[in-house]
């Protein structure tokens, strides 16, 4: 019987994920083999402006999908420009967003997500879906008592979070038991990669600003394992096997998943609709 929960579970979050878009100028292209009412999320990078993320966001909603856009606080010159930000997805029916600190070298008012999130409290113009990360592995800038403390002082103002990109269920698993222990009951969707390969990872990391993408990968063992028993392509099917329990498990909460792309949907589509299936199965 707890197989076949398990199985009920995964395909429940399979049926419609967060899927992940970087606004690159193949990124209303590839939205389009997504059906009609799909979640999807468009990330902020201090390589474009944060009007190039509220565009695209604006764009795909009207397209039909369900847009969730990325709001970086270090992107945001000050409490006018972020009422006008607000203002215009309101009024595109975009009521909803998700809330990260950003890593710009030059901020404007707000140096961070939990600051961000208190400005929008200020100026009553709160979404009413609101979500911020989690970090299962640490930050690299950040000391884990601060993201711990900014996580419990954003749950009172955001309705779920979302895991930082991890490959190691063992440490997805005990993050979200030590912070349940810790009372912080937040629905979390789990970050998984989409079908990627390594080359293409790289390259769009770098165009967008991450920082130390290679040595992301470099630190993520299982990952660059699988990658080259798959002959350098990455699917995230074993890493959702070992995820079913803890999809399960109530206490976990789980609202879902939030997969990252990388601008690569059709062949993370392909994967979703097979993952389905065979959970059904």
């Amino acid at each position: 019987m707890a197989v076949a929960a398990d199985e009920s579970a995964l395909a429940h979050v399979l049926v419609d994920p967060t899927f992940e878009l970087i606004p690159l100028r193949n990124a209303v292209e590839q939205a389009s083999h997504l059906p009609a009412g799909r979640t999807v999320s468009v990330t902020a990078s201090p390589s474009k402006t944060i009007e190039a993320t509220v565009d695209l966001a604006v764009e795909l909603e009207q397209a039909g999908l369900r847009a969730i856009p990325h709001l970086s606080a270090r992107m945001i010159r000050d409490r006018s420009h972020l009422a006008t930000i607000l203002d215009r997805l309101s009024d595109a029916g975009v009521d909803r967003a998700f809330v990260v600190g950003g890593d710009t070298d030059e901020p404007g008012e707000f140096l961070d997500g939990l600051s961000l999130l208190r400005a929008m409290a200020d100026l009553g113009k709160l979404p009413k879906e609101l979500g911020c990360p989690c970090y299962p592995q640490g930050h690299p800038d950040i000391p884990e008592d601060a993201l711990l403390q900014a996580l419990h002082d954003k749950a009172e103002l955001v309705q779920y979070m979302t895991t930082q990109l991890c490959f190691d269920p063992k440490a997805i698993g005990a993050f979200l038991a030590a912070r349940r222990a810790e009372g912080i009951a937040l629905p979390v969707k789990l970050g998984i990669s989409g079908v990627a390969e390594i080359p293409k990872l790289l390259s769009i990391s770098a165009r967008i600003g991450v920082r130390g993408a290679s040595k992301f990968v470099l630190r993520n063992a299982r990952f660059v394992g699988a990658l080259l028993r798959s002959g350098g392509i990455y699917r995230p099917t074993q890493l959702m096997r070992q995820l079913e329990p803890l999809i399960a498990d109530p206490a976990a909460n789980v609202l879902g998943l939030h997969v990252y792309t990388f601008n690569n949907v059709p062949a993370t589509e392909e994967w979703r609709r097979e993952a389905e299936a065979a959970a059904r199965a």
